[in-house]
């Protein structure tokens, strides 16, 4: 590969994920200057990003963008538009792919069990719940467990929900509601197609949201996870369909719910997401390193199929 092309590392933006798109994008930018690529650019994006990347001229663009704009489609037609190759998934798949209702539509009719879901007004939830507790609020296209809820009979949301109870409700017009799958949280990375290994998530309190995802010490990674093997190979059998049903290319990881009590029919596959983490505790170059393969060698596949 010819390390003199030009690579713009595109990171940070306005979403709720921004901070953790900056700690991938630096990463990206020091391991491909680790590796001797001379003409390395880190932009954190703003509302000038095509004039930017105009007059930038890249050669190749690693999207280390997290949450909207970079990975719902925005970014991705722009840089189409401006003839740009760049890392990871393109413009349909990202679009269909940040909305989990639509990503149901793609995905379950193909047989991969996801939990049945409902669209909701946030404000009915002041009213009545949507179903049976407990069940699981969730903005339709955010990544990273922004802004989900579980909502328990024990729960301090009250019954119905607060209205001036902190919450999704109070940042979304609209939520999807699922029914809580009891069991054990797990993710599959995919790079390149082929599905790399099963970690299982265990926070040390609550469950795996955001700050579980990205601060250091409240979040015990086991991988490989700990299960029977032919679970192991359903999930990764299973997010190695998705990703290529949804057109996912780089890596992409598929997160899983799995109620242990009844084995493969308790596997429920929850998200994919098309634009993970980068970061130190990043569950795809954790995953990578189980493979044999190091975070370096991980930053130049993907720049490498983008370049194809």
């Amino acid at each position: 590969m010819d390390k003199s092309i030009h690579v713009v590392v595109l990171m940070g933006g306005w979403s709720a994920e921004r901070e953790v798109s900056l700690t991938s994008g630096q990463g990206v930018a020091g391991a491909l200057r680790s590796r001797g690529w001379t003409h390395v650019t880190e932009l954190d994006m703003g509302h000038d990003v095509a004039v930017r990347l105009a007059d930038l001229k890249p050669g190749v663009v690693f999207n280390a963008l997290h949450g909207t704009p970079g990975e719902d489609g925005s970014v991705q037609g722009m840089m189409d538009l401006m003839g740009l190759r760049y890392t990871h998934s393109g413009l349909t798949t990202s679009a269909i792919a940040i909305d989990k209702e639509l990503t149901k539509l793609v995905l379950a009719p193909h047989g991969i069990r996801m939990p049945a879901g409902t669209m909701v007004d946030s404000a009915t939830l002041y009213q009545r719940d949507p179903m049976p507790r407990p069940y699981v609020l969730k903005p339709v296209n955010e990544g990273s467990s922004v802004g989900v809820a579980i909502v328990t009979e024990q729960g301090n949301y009250g019954t119905p929900i607060g209205r001036d109870v902190e919450g999704p409700w109070q940042h979304f017009d609209r939520l999807l509601a699922e029914p809580f799958i009891k069991g054990r949280e797990l993710t599959v990375a995919v790079l390149g197609g082929e599905a790399l290994a099963v970690t299982e998530l265990k926070p040390k309190a609550g469950f795996y949201d955001y700050d579980a995802k990205y601060t250091d010490g409240l979040t015990t990674h086991v991988c490989p996870a700990e299960v029977p093997a032919a679970i192991a190979q359903a999930m990764m059998d299973t997010a190695a369909r998705a990703h290529r049903l949804l057109g996912c290319k780089g890596a992409s990881r598929s997160d899983f719910r799995w109620d242990d009590e009844q084995g493969e029919a308790g596997l429920y596959l929850l998200e994919v997401n098309t634009q993970p983490g980068m970061t130190p505790l990043s569950l795809v170059p954790e995953q990578g390193r189980l493979k044999g393969i190091d975070y370096g060698d991980l930053v130049e596949r993907l720049i490498a199929e983008a370049l194809q």
